[in-house]
């Protein structure tokens, strides 16, 4: 089996900088990428500034653990839960973002509100049913359900998990959810913003996707 330690790196540096802009704290959060055999996912409460890539666990997609010798995340469910329903993701971090987890406690959807939210998440950002702590296999069947076709989601009372198509675009996602959650609590003080009509959502996640600068050279 390959060892994937330039993956198991990639996942920890970019979990490092989801610390330093505040979207993990302490040992909350978790991440994970896909691969072959299943996933690769961050173990279950050891600091980010002390994981080593050997510290990284592999996990089928049934949730057996098929090398490691750390306990993987408790909320390993909710990311082998997405791989199992979006085959187009290919890597997920779940933040405790300030902004994003204060909307999850109202349980609202994020309306399709700005362009960078038509293009990089693809669709609303809604909330998952409210999973009371421990229930992790009922949470990453929430989480799954309510992320439905969008990279983005709330997770009720607790906080966000965004997907993409590898780790450097999952954290670009993560950081595109709690701008747009900024912004949905900002305009909403001015009387709520105007979303973009669903067609154009779809136009510009197209045009993002494999008309847009350089993605435009993989189409």
């Amino acid at each position: 089996m390959n060892d994937y330690t330039e993956l198991r790196q990639a996942i920890i540096d970019a979990c490092l900088r989801l610390e330093a802009m505040g979207q993990i704290i302490g040992t909350y959060g978790n991440a994970s990428a896909r691969i072959p055999e299943g996933l690769i996912v961050t173990p279950s409460r050891v600091d980010y500034h002390q994981i080593t890539p050997d510290d990284m666990v592999i996990v089928s997609p049934s949730g057996d653990i098929l090398v490691g010798h750390r306990v993987p995340s408790s909320e390993t469910s909710v990311h082998r839960l997405i791989y199992n329903a979006r085959p187009d993701v290919q890597a997920v971090f779940h933040t405790h973002a300030f902004y994003a987890t204060a909307l999850s406690c109202l349980h609202e959807t994020i309306p399709v509100i700005v362009e960078e939210q038509s293009q990089v998440i693809g669709a609303e950002i809604r909330c998952s049913r409210y999973v009371p702590a421990g229930q992790h296999l009922a949470l990453g069947e929430a989480v799954a359900e309510a992320l439905g076709e969008s990279n983005g989601v709330l997770l009720a009372n607790h906080g966000v998990v965004a997907g993409g198509r590898s780790s450097e675009d999952a954290l670009f996602t993560a950081q595109v959810i709690e701008r747009v959650a900024h912004m949905h609590l900002l305009t909403r003080t001015l009387g709520g913003a105007v979303p973009i009509p669903p067609e154009y959502v779809r136009s510009e996640r197209e045009r993002w996707l494999y008309k847009y600068g350089t993605s435009a050279d993989h189409g």
